[in-house]
């Protein structure tokens, strides 16, 4: 069994909580995730209050090294990725975690 939180348990959990249609709640989640992928697609963005922020940032160019071939230089190009920044609010609840049960949860998987 995983740890992951899969699509699919989202759906179910909606549907448990609100009798409302699997296959409707499948498409609303789909719809909002859609809309955080398109904003992220466009460089924007996405605020969700509580809860966090997904950020576009742009990682510069640099020069990295590939393990096999420890002397030959590799170009990183430049490029964008999407950095995750927690609410207030989940942080705080973050921090509540029992961190060493958790690193002995991930060491079994």
């Amino acid at each position: 069994m995983s740890n992951n939180l899969t699509k699919r348990d989202i759906v179910l959990d909606i549907y448990n909580k609100t009798n409302i249609p699997q296959k409707n709640v499948r498409e609303t989640v789909q719809l909002t995730l859609d809309a955080i992928a398109d904003a992220l697609r466009a460089g924007k963005n996405v605020e969700l209050r509580n809860f966090g922020v997904f950020e576009v940032q742009v990682r510069k160019s640099r020069i990295g090294r590939n393990p096999n071939k420890p002397e030959t230089d590799v170009i990183i190009p430049t490029r964008a990725v999407i950095k995750f920044k927690a609410g207030k609010e989940l942080k705080a609840d973050l921090k509540a975690l029992d961190v060493e049960q958790l690193q002995g949860e991930k060491a079994k998987s």
